[in-house]
């Protein structure tokens, strides 16, 4: 584990309150940059540690393995936190085959990328998805797609832009282009241009409220305390595309969106534009899934995905939801129950829990 990952973790998990979220949560990303002790036990572990989760007023953190033994606790047998080979080797092969992805010209098989690392092909596809949230095949569309974006405004053709990115198939890239890059890639190098977004303001019981809709269906519900500035992010988003004013029918659909942010039970049957990464929409998919009414926490979505050590993606996820109340992300807590963040204020999640629960 490199020094600069080390320092990116501890101002992940600066506070008290962070690094007992993260204990709680068995956080995977937190582990090496802090550890925790056990007053009743007299031991000290890492972040995952597998053993029955202590009460808060027995736990303390150090910084180190040293601080915590200095303080007079000794290592867990369990999870061995004075340990660390076994960590460095996972991280420097995962490591290694990110930059085998981002380096290779063409596509590479997971059969090849697990022979590089020395790794058998099942482990190497379990580990990479439990360190990085994705699969490898992800991943790698993830790093073509980022490639064509710089691509695509320089190149002299679509298709050398998509050939230049790594793409070895102009089919295979169009089928999933709209998920991928939210248009077109003529459009999309045309920086949306030739895209035709309708949009509206209104208020609703948590302020202002900005509904948009692509020819796919509604592709952003925003909440906030101004206009101006929900009117900005949408022209931030979709920079040159033709942004249209509502007319009579659109102010119709507006009207059922609001209805629906206010009494989120009566459901909304209006066509999503949903447009995000493989792993997004996942996360995605299974929240709106959680019943109005309800609170979950982001370790049981990552557990619901099949990827319980990916908490702290999961919550990277519902932030870049732009979808409010629709994809329900304020349905999800931290694991002791409290709220944390929320794209559109956490006073606002606080608001919708309670009107959901018939408290509001």
């Amino acid at each position: 584990m490199t020094a600069q990952r080390l320092n990116d973790q501890a101002m992940l998990f600066a506070t008290e309150e962070e690094r007992w979220q993260a204990v709680a949560e068995r956080n995977s990303a937190a582990d090496g940059a802090f550890f925790y002790s056990v007053k009743t036990t007299g031991v000290y572990c890492r972040t995952v540690c597998p053993s029955r989760l202590a009460l808060r007023k027995n736990v303390a953190f150090y910084d180190s393995c040293e601080a915590a033994e200095k303080a007079g606790f000794r290592a867990c047998k369990r999870c061995r936190p004075n340990d660390v080979s076994g960590r460095e080797q996972k991280s420097a092969v995962i490591a290694k085959a990110c930059r085998l992805i981002e380096q290779a010209e063409e596509p590479l098989s997971l059969s090849d990328l697990a022979a590089t690392v020395e790794v058998s092909v099942h482990h190497f596809h379990r580990l990479f998805k439990a360190q990085t949230g994705v699969t490898p095949k992800a991943y790698a569309v993830a790093h073509r797609t980022n490639r064509l974006k710089q691509e695509l405004p320089n190149a002299a053709t679509v298709t050398d832009a998509i050939y230049g990115a790594g793409f070895n198939s102009n089919s295979r890239f169009y089928e999933s282009s709209n998920a991928t890059l939210g248009m077109t890639p003529t459009m999309f190098r045309a920086g949306g241009q030739g895209a035709t977004i309708r949009f509206a303001l209104g208020e609703c019981c948590f302020g202002a409220i900005l509904v948009a809709a692509s020819e796919k269906g509604i592709c952003a519900i925003s909440l906030g305390d101004s206009p101006e500035e929900l009117i900005h992010e949408l022209q931030d988003r979709f920079r040159n595309a033709e942004l249209v004013g509502s007319d009579e029918a659109f102010e119709k659909l507006v009207a059922t969106v609001v209805g629906f942010v206010s009494n989120p039970s009566t459901g909304l049957d209006l066509p999503l534009d949903i447009r995000g990464t493989a792993f997004q929409m996942r996360v995605w998919e299974a929240l709106r899934n959680i019943p109005a009414g309800s609170k979950v926490s982001y370790r049981d979505i990552a557990e619901q995905i099949g990827q319980p050590t990916s908490t702290r993606a999961v919550a990277q996820a519902c932030a870049a939801n732009t979808l409010a109340v629709a994809i329900p992300c304020h349905r999800v807590v931290r694991t002791d129950g409290s709220l944390s963040g929320y794209r559109w204020g956490v006073e606002r999640k606080g608001q919708l829990l309670k009107r959901e629960q018939g408290a509001g």
